[in-house]
């Protein structure tokens, strides 16, 4: 039987994301709520700059972007949110109560990024790595080409 996800978005994802952090045994900080707020907001892949700069004109003071990596970092570790490695970028991740890898689908036009779940290609990497004696933890499977809107242009 195939998996289904449960979408999240506004409220439900920020309330999603705020239940994984804690069942995880971190805590969920105003910090942390406005960075994950930030990050959620964005339609395409957000650097910590970009995030670091969001949150920094909500809040009327500078928020370092050393401050706004480590919070990534956890957010990354805890599911909330997925690196796009080759854009140094990241993006909310809808589902944070499913753990999968995933693959991103990079427009090279506007830099949009889909992320799919495909475990049976994730899981054909990891077979491939182990056979090569190589324990894949994260698998990272970017594709880059033109997204259907660009596409159309």
């Amino acid at each position: 039987m195939a998996h289904v996800h449960h979408i999240h978005a506004g409220k439900s994802l920020a309330s999603a994301a705020k239940a994984t952090m804690e069942r995880s045994g971190e805590q969920w900080t105003t910090m942390r709520a406005s960075v994950f707020e930030a990050l959620a907001g964005f339609d395409k892949p957000a650097s910590a700059y970009d995030i670091a700069d969001r949150v920094s004109k909500e809040q009327g003071r500078r928020v370092a972007a050393n401050s706004v990596y480590r919070i990534l970092d956890l957010f990354v570790g805890a599911n909330l949110a997925r690196r796009v490695e080759s854009a140094n970028a990241y993006i909310a991740n809808e589902h944070p109560d499913c753990l999968h890898d995933c693959i991103f689908l990079i427009c090279d036009n506007c830099g949009q990024a889909t992320h799919i779940d495909d475990d049976s290609l994730a899981g054909g990497v990891r077979a491939a790595a182990r056979q090569a004696g190589f324990s894949a933890v994260r698998p990272v499977i970017e594709v880059r080409g033109r997204c259907s809107d660009c596409d159309e242009d």
